[in-house]
This record gives structure tokens, sequence and C-alpha cells, in this order.
């Protein structure tokens, strides 16, 4: 007899393990992979909370001023009780205004204004710099494949245990200097802290969530297979749990035909005739701008585990991902004069981490006459690609498998260090692959 598949359940021992061992355990670091929209902010918040209650004081390390203002609204809303320090910089807006709002949240620029805290949030940028304080009995170091290794090294006195928790699919920590010559090496800046802390720490423990709430059953499997054949994942829905529909029927064009299918089998791939093309292709971002006032015009409505009536699509439940800052720009410009407004138009980068009802993505390869690893950056496509519940259509020009072909990896090879896997042809080629069973031919 098959084993029935509880997410709930899976999600909920793999929870308790790593809370036990960051509450019992001995270990001075604890690793924690999660897939997209597995519960990573929710587990965060919940290790604050168990850690304060437990009498440990406890700092937090997030990458961005957002990501700690998030943790902080969270962490507020989930014990109003609760003293919460947000150590922020200098600067003249330096935090969320709404955190003003918020009776048991201080907030100051020194790190001494905080102490006694139960919990004292910041960015890895701004803990650097606090000096000549009692260390912190426990850390938890949020989003940690976003962050570079010599930032980890700057903070690592800071706190004696640490729970570090990221996605290990998503884009590589962002470096502005060239980094060739550490390559290899145990101490490369420019590495993940986590690749350098288990480096250095092969023996510490591993966990990761096994359940993706984002992600629809018709895209984990996907994603998981193309981005994390490592450390695979589930949806924590069921085919038929979530639905996208459509109040105005289709017109028959290629954007509402692309759409129909994105809401039918949850992907859909507009494929424009082969060419190379500008990077801010006019007729591609056009297609995109179209796509995305076809989804409003006709009314899209999803229901889900969230809520068994249909609930309106709006606007800001939809995404559109680029490569480029300047083809996010060329798709803003293109909304705009299709009078659509609300929808969020970003890169890759700037996306990690959010998510929506349904993205629009522009391919990194689309109309490209060359494939250079910026392009082929596992992370990129993978963040892309990750950002749903319900439908993903994604834009591209034909002939992206021949450009692969034709551009094989000369990348050199280093010693001593880890090939990433997948690599980045192994995904495109895997994600096309699948996407063209969902192809809808664009036609002016």
């Amino acid at each position: 007899m098959t084993a029935v598949f509880d997410p709930g359940a899976q999600a909920a021992r793999a929870t308790d393990a790593i809370l036990a061992d960051t509450l019992g355990g001995t270990s001075r670091g604890i690793v924690v992979d999660s897939p997209p929209g597995a519960g990573k902010s929710t587990l965060v918040v919940r290790a604050a909370l168990e850690l304060a209650a437990a009498g440990h004081p406890l700092m937090v390390v997030a990458q961005t001023n957002a990501q700690v203002d998030d943790l902080v609204v969270r962490l507020a809303e989930k014990d109003p009780g609760l003293p919460v320090g947000r150590l922020h910089s200098n600067d003249t807006d330096p935090y969320d205004k709404v955190l003003d709002g918020l009776a048991n949240v201080r907030k100051s620029a020194k790190a001494s204004d905080l102490a006694g805290l139960d919990v004292v949030i910041s960015t890895a940028a701004k803990w650097a710099h606090v000096k000549n304080v009692e260390p912190w009995g426990h850390a938890i170091v949020d989003e940690a494949y976003q962050m570079r290794s010599d930032a980890l090294l700057a903070v690592a006195g800071l706190f004696e245990r640490a729970l570090f928790v990221g996605d290990p699919g998503q884009l590589d920590p962002f470096s502005i200097v060239g980094a060739d010559q550490w390559a290899g090496l145990s101490y490369d800046p420019s590495a993940s802290a986590v690749s350098t802390l288990l480096a250095h720490n092969p023996r510490l423990p591993q966990h990761r969530l096994p359940v993706s709430w984002r992600l629809p059953a018709s895209a984990a499997p996907l994603v998981s297979d193309a981005f994390y054949p490592y450390t695979p994942f589930r949806s924590g829905t069921d085919h038929g749990d979530r639905r996208l529909a459509f109040g105005v029927a289709s017109d028959g064009s290629a954007p509402d035909r692309v759409l129909d299918e994105a809401a039918e089998s949850g992907w859909g791939l507009l494929e424009l005739p082969a060419r190379h093309t500008p990077r801010t292709d006019p007729e591609a971002v056009r297609a995109v701008a179209l796509v995305v006032r076809r989804l409003l015009d006709r009314g899209g409505a999803a229901t889900s585990e969230r809520s068994p009536d249909p609930v309106p699509v709006t606007a800001d439940r939809i995404a559109v991902g680029t490569a480029h800052r300047d083809q996010a720009a060329a798709v803003r410009a293109a909304l705009a004069e299709l009078g659509v407004t609300g929808v969020a138009v970003d890169t890759a980068n700037r996306l990690q981490g959010r998510e929506f009802d349904v993205t629009v993505v522009l391919h990194p390869l689309s109309g490209r006459p060359d494939a250079t690893a910026f392009h082929l950056e596992t992370g990129r496509l993978c963040v892309l690609a990750s950002r749903h519940r319900h439908a993903c259509v994604v834009v591209c020009r034909a002939g992206v498998t021949e450009l692969l072909d034709e551009h094989p990896s000369t990348e050199p090879v280093q010693l001593g260090v880890t090939v990433k896997f997948p690599d980045g042809w192994e995904a495109m080629f895997a994600t096309l692959d699948h996407w063209q069973q969902h192809k809808v031919s664009w036609r002016p």
C-alpha cells in the first residue's frame, strides 16, 4: 500500500528537528536549506520566538533593510510583548516607518542602546561595525546563501552559536570586484557564507525544508528537478487544489491563448520568431505587456487553499521578471502605454524572496546572439521561474536551444572549486524542454 504524502506533517517534522537542534544541540552552527516558498521566514520567526522564550538573547542577521524590517514586523505581530531591537544605520531614512507604530520595537543606530533586549535585528553590513560588546549566545542568519563569506567573517565574533537559513537555488552573493584570484581557496571572500562554513565544518548538522507552500503542484516538480537535484521538495498542494479562471473568454490572440494554457497547466510559453535583437527587444517587451494587459482585462480570478471563493488577480498580485534593469524599464514603459499600473516589474535580483499569483518572465536568452555566464546563471532562472502560486508565462524568441548548442561552456576549470550543479546549461535545457509542451506561437 502506497503511503499518502502529508505535506503538513512532513514540514512539521522537519521544523521540529531544526528547532530541537537549535535549542538543544551542541553544534556551533546549523544549516537549513529552504526551497522557494517553504516557509523560511516563518521558521526564522518561530526559532527567534522560541530562543527568546527559553531565555537566550538573540541577534538576527539579514542581508537587506527590507528583510530586516519584514522580520521585525513579523515578530511584533506574533508576540506584541516581545522586546525587539532594530539596529539601523545613520542614513536619513534608515528603516520602514511602519516600525514607529510598534510599541515593543526600540530603534537605534547604536548597539549599546539595545543591550538587554530579547532580540536585536540588523543587516550584516551594520553588524560588521558593532565592536566592544558582549557576544550573543545565539544568532540567526537569514538568507545565508546571499551572504558572502567575508561578511560572515566580519560578524562571526558577535555570537557563539548560529542557525543559518537560506535557499541554495537562488542567486549567488553579489560581488563588485573580480574574485578569480581567490577561486579554490577555503577563504574565498566571494563564496557564500554557507559554502565556506561547510568547507571548514563539514560535520555541522544540515536540515532542509521539504515542502514548498508557494509553488503549485504543476511547478514544483520542474523547479525541484531543474534547480534542486540534491535537495528535492514537493508542493504543499495537489493538482486541483488551485484554479485560475477568467471572466472574459479568449479573443483568440496569442496572449489570450498562452494565458489559457497557463491557467490550465500552470505554464505557458509564448514563442516569438527566432531573431537576434537588442537587449530591450521591442517586440518581446510589447508581448510581455500585452499578456499582462489581457490578464487584467479578462478578469482573472484565483481559487486556492487560502480561499474557496475566487479572488481577483489584481495588478499587485502580478509580477514581470527580467534579467536586466533596462529590460524592466522598457516593460514598465510599455505597460504605462497600455494603462497598466501597480504591477511589480523588476530583475530577478529584486524579485528574489517575493511571491505573486501570476508571473510573466522575459527569458534571459531571448533574442541573444550569445550565451554568457551572466545569462546562464542558474539562480537567475530559478528565481524567475519560482515566484508564482498559480501560473507562469514565459516570453521567449525561438532558437534558444540552437543557441546553447552553438555556445558550449568555456569557463575555466579551477582546482578546489566545487562545480555548481546543476549548471546553467542543464537548467536551461530542462526548463525549455518542459515549456515547449505548453508553447503558443506569437502572431503579430
